[in-house]
């Protein structure tokens, strides 16, 4: 079938399996645009929470749809890219977690969640990039245990100076490749143009930046902005939404680099095929889910 068929399917069975389809703002274009809801990763995870759908189909990687299946365990999620991972959540174990926590007994852990249900489950509290300076200013003590990313981990410490941020050595391997050289080239030759970065960058590239937020955060700043022009610091596939929602603006993107290979493994076929077969579910431990609910709810209170 062609594409407007396949979409039309993806559609009819929507309906009659009474699925919603969830969708990151890193998916190609054709992904986001037969989602119900596109977000960033606290949008998704309010969104899979609150669903009173029967499946939830998740275009992601593998942590974000583990975190619908906590969220919703009665509800059949699937994960249309099954092979889907994020090499960040995999630099950490529930192992080696648990050898940190007794390195530093007592202090809280601040989990990313770009991690596994297993490292979750260790931890007192999540995070997402969009809310991870509240979550660590709401933690009554003064050192806290940061995993994995210590991109963002810095970045929260150099907003909270009071506190003593532990980063654990994770990051992102697609914002870990824009290097300063290059924000310096592109401020060269657009010099007049604000520069928004992620805050998975690297901290030299961070603090040149104009803005730092996360994906939500960029694309309400370019709402709210009267500039007309912007260079993206984050995944490619967010210049889809900020294009679509702001048809009068340009976006120039950072770096080349800033493709990532798992995010863009959900194809229109993938999301038909799991739909039509309910396949690649994905299970969850009862154990290890309810450990790790805890600490995502903890972080939805605060955020």
């Amino acid at each position: 079938m062609d594409t407007q068929e396949m979409i039309n399917e993806i559609n009819k069975l929507k309906r009659e399996k009474k699925a919603i389809i969830l969708a990151h703002n890193y998916q190609a274009p054709e992904v986001q645009d037969i989602a119900d809801f596109v977000g960033d990763s606290l949008g998704l995870s309010r969104r899979a929470a609150n669903t009173d759908a029967d499946i939830i189909v998740f275009c992601g990687v593998h942590f974000m749809a583990e975190s619908a299946k906590i969220f919703s365990p009665d509800k059949k999620v699937l994960l249309p890219a099954y092979d889907a991972g994020c090499p960040m959540a995999d630099m950490i174990d529930a192992d080696q977690l648990r050898v940190l926590k007794k390195k530093y007994p007592n202090v809280p852990v601040v989990c990313y969640i770009n991690s596994s249900a297993e490292v979750k489950a260790e931890s007192d509290i999540c995070c997402t990039s969009a809310n991870a300076v509240k979550v660590v200013q709401s933690i009554d003590s003064d050192k806290v245990l940061f995993v994995p990313d210590q991109n963002l981990g810095n970045y929260v410490a150099k907003q909270i100076p009071q506190k003593d941020v532990i980063c654990w050595e994770g990051f992102c391997i697609t914002h870990h490749k824009v290097k300063c050289n290059v924000l310096d080239m592109v401020r060269k030759h657009r010099s007049n143009t604000k520069i928004l970065v992620h805050p998975e960058c690297n901290p030299d590239v961070v603090a040149k930046a104009d803005f730092v937020g996360s994906t939500s955060q960029i694309i309400q700043y370019v709402e709210e902005s009267d500039e007309k022009e912007f260079v993206i610091g984050t995944e490619m596939g967010v210049l889809h939404s900020l294009e679509k929602q702001n048809p009068d603006k340009k976006f120039y993107l950072l770096s080349p680099s800033l493709i990532c290979v798992n995010m863009k493994k959900t194809r229109l076929e993938d999301v038909y095929r799991a739909l039509k077969d309910e396949i690649y579910e994905i299970e969850v431990d009862k154990d290890i889910m309810a450990a790790a609910k805890n600490s995502l709810e903890r972080m939805l209170k605060v955020s």
